[in-house]
């Protein structure tokens, strides 16, 4: 027995039309996704690249990637903290540190001797 609902109506070929058709969304689907590509090669993001007291930093993390972003003396912290400590986003951070101008000679080490001695 062969149930009528269940059997599928024959595939009708495509006209030239429908063929252009297909060919122009997926022709402006194409440019779009090669828009975005060249705007994100080009455009770094709202925060740019490290650079006068402002260090960014692209680490990973649990959910993908971080990106951490200090300006002022968030950054002088940030930095203080890199150069004192040897895991690996301190690491990352120290070459960001240097770009901004705040390596380990612009951040100031803790003294070892209390201060009046």
């Amino acid at each position: 027995m062969v149930y009528r609902k269940t059997q599928q109506p024959k595939a009708e070929a495509l006209t030239r039309r429908d063929k252009r058709g297909i060919a122009i969304v997926g022709g402006v689907l194409l440019a779009v996704f090669v828009g975005l590509g060249v705007w994100a090669a080009v455009n770094p993001g709202g925060y740019g690249r490290s650079h006068d007291g402002c260090v960014t930093v692209n680490a990973a993390s649990s959910t993908g990637g971080a990106l951490l972003h200090a300006c002022g003396s968030s950054a002088v912290v940030m930095c203080k903290t890199a150069f004192a400590h040897d895991d690996k986003l301190s690491l990352l951070t120290r070459p960001q540190c240097r770009l901004a101008g705040l390596g380990p000679a612009s951040v100031p080490k803790a003294s070892a001797t209390p201060a009046g001695s």
